[in-house]
């Protein structure tokens, strides 16, 4: 949340999951919208979400449905591009984003170089921690919502992303982090319109 504005107007979260990142941009906007192309968790999400007067959810295809259409101050993803074709949903989400607006993602990516595999080789003793410390009161045998969503691993490096990310967002940044995971930050300059 470092990288979200203090107060800013509309936030859209795309594969929002369980809507706890939908819930902490609301807190900070005057309307989150998160969307998810699967209708269990959309669902979860609005449960958790009793009382959430600007907050919204759509089923959806974010990169098609009309209720991912912009313009948004900020858009966040986590997790959820390297499950969809990386320019097209960089080029719609950018066209999405209002001047002055933030672009946020957290991606994942094929660990290639001696960096990424030492961060893997400090993420794999974190990750039981992290479960556990995350699943912590929860009843056995009940998978968390944020869990229970397909997944498909990813087929690009880092270097690729950045690459792309670079050639469609001009100025974007990019940092490796621990668990295979990248951030991604880009700002819509000024003075032109969403396209």
């Amino acid at each position: 949340m470092r990288q979200v504005p203090r107060r800013f107007g509309r936030a859209l979260d795309v594969g929002c999951g369980s809507g706890e990142l939908v819930r902490l941009l609301a807190s900070r906007s005057a309307m989150a919208r998160g969307i998810d192309a699967d209708p269990r968790i959309v669902e979860r999400a609005r449960e958790a979400t009793e009382g959430g007067a600007n907050v919204e959810y759509a089923v959806g295809d974010a990169l098609g449905d009309p209720a991912a259409k912009g313009p948004w101050d900020v858009i966040t993803s986590v997790a959820v591009l390297h499950h969809l074709p990386l320019t097209e949903a960089l080029e719609h989400l950018k066209a999405q984003l209002a001047p002055g607006g933030t672009l946020i993602v957290v991606g994942c990516h094929i660990p290639a170089t001696p960096v990424d595999h030492l961060l893997g080789a400090v993420a794999v003793p974190l990750n039981p921690l992290i479960g556990v410390a995350r699943n912590r009161g929860r009843r056995p045998g009940r998978v968390p919502v944020a869990m229970s969503a397909s997944t498909e691993p990813p087929t690009m490096t880092f270097h690729e992303i950045a690459a792309e990310a670079r050639r469609v967002l001009p100025g974007a940044g990019l940092r490796r982090r621990v668990f295979w995971r990248h951030t991604l930050v880009w700002r819509r300059p000024y003075g032109g319109a969403p396209r």
